[in-house]
């Protein structure tokens, strides 16, 4: 049984329109396609739960996989809180993501293992720029984080500030208002001004998946975000009462498979919010490896939102190095 029916015409592959306008690829907004989804959810959660029942990995092939999910991470801090001193220790943190003592342990050199990205709110990127020196890229949260309802003008502004800080990536929030309301062309047009303004910048597009009521809706809206040019779709600010699961992530992937099928144009994917354990993290792993490919498997096209799952990584990889589970004061910036 499938999990997601989308409109699919054999000749579809000849007339999906691509556009192109300062250097950005758009597709046309093709609403039979959006409109046509339809979600089974009883496949979805059979799916998700086969899948944490019959794949596991252990020893040495659980740390390749960690050490692997690092170099994934966009290590983040968004919260109230947030200071320059702060920022200061996750951009340290970011460069040296592994206690030495782990890595002589494991035989790796302490300057191979790097995480994927800083992520910082959109007045903090200066800050991380100038720690980092550009030996990371910088990942900053626009448009009017968490909620997305500032004013269009007020969060096109954000991103131009952003990137005269110096941000690689914006994260940018769409308004959910516009998925419920089923109002596609007004999401499409958000998101592909919103690419417009980034000046070629990779922009990763929150769908808020927790706010959106159903996944057949947080399909529609990747497809939206896609279609507008989004260079990653993600699934949560992190601050909705659900964010990232192993359900809407599995939905996502499989709008990015069905979009790359149609216009050959690869989406990266970012799950983030509530994931705090190894455990996820080899979880999203598999998900990603079963449904996209080993090729999804890098930065590029693949990330992992999270604030603290670097902390429960480095113990699991401790214990492995040791034989033991370390206190706080063993690892690098717990």
């Amino acid at each position: 049984m499938k999990l997601i029916n989308c409109y699919k015409d054999q000749q579809k592959m000849k007339f999906v329109n691509m556009l192109q306008s300062s250097n950005n690829i758009f597709f046309e907004l093709d609403k039979n396609w959006i409109n046509d989804i339809q979600v089974n959810l009883s496949a979805v959660e059979r799916r998700t739960l086969s899948l944490t029942k019959r794949r596991t990995v252990k020893k040495e092939y659980q740390v390749a996989w960690l050490l692997k999910a690092i170099t994934l991470l966009d290590l983040t801090t968004l919260s109230g809180d947030d200071t320059l001193g702060k920022v200061e220790k996750l951009c340290i943190k970011g460069l040296n993501p592994i206690a030495d003592l782990i890595l002589k342990q494991l035989n790796i050199q302490n300057d191979t293992i790097k995480v994927g990205a800083i992520c910082v709110y959109h007045d903090l990127v200066a800050h991380a720029k100038k720690q980092l020196k550009g030996k990371l890229p910088i990942a900053a949260v626009s448009t009017g984080f968490p909620a997305g309802l500032s004013s269009f003008q007020t969060r096109k502004k954000e991103i131009i500030n952003s990137i005269n800080s110096g941000a690689d990536e914006i994260d940018i929030v769409i308004n959910r208002s516009y998925v419920l309301r089923n109002e596609w062309k007004r999401l499409y047009d958000e998101v592909r001004e919103f690419k417009e303004v980034a000046r070629g910048k990779k922009i990763k597009a929150i769908l808020g998946a927790g706010d959106v009521a159903t996944l057949r809706n947080v399909a529609k809206a990747s497809l939206v975000a896609m279609m507008a040019g989004a260079d990653f779709i993600k699934t949560s600010t992190g601050k909705e009462k659900t964010n990232a699961n192993l359900n809407n992530s599995l939905v996502m992937l499989r709008m990015i498979r069905e979009f790359y099928e149609y216009t050959g144009k690869k989406i990266g994917f970012k799950p983030a919010g509530g994931i705090s354990s190894a455990k996820n993290a080899l979880d999203y792993l598999i998900l990603m490896y079963e449904e996209l490919g080993s090729e999804w498997i890098n930065p590029n096209l693949f990330r992992i939102g999270a604030s603290s799952l670097l902390i429960d990584i480095e113990r699991q990889l401790y214990h492995y190095a040791l034989g033991r589970y370390a206190t706080s004061n063993k690892m690098a910036m717990s």
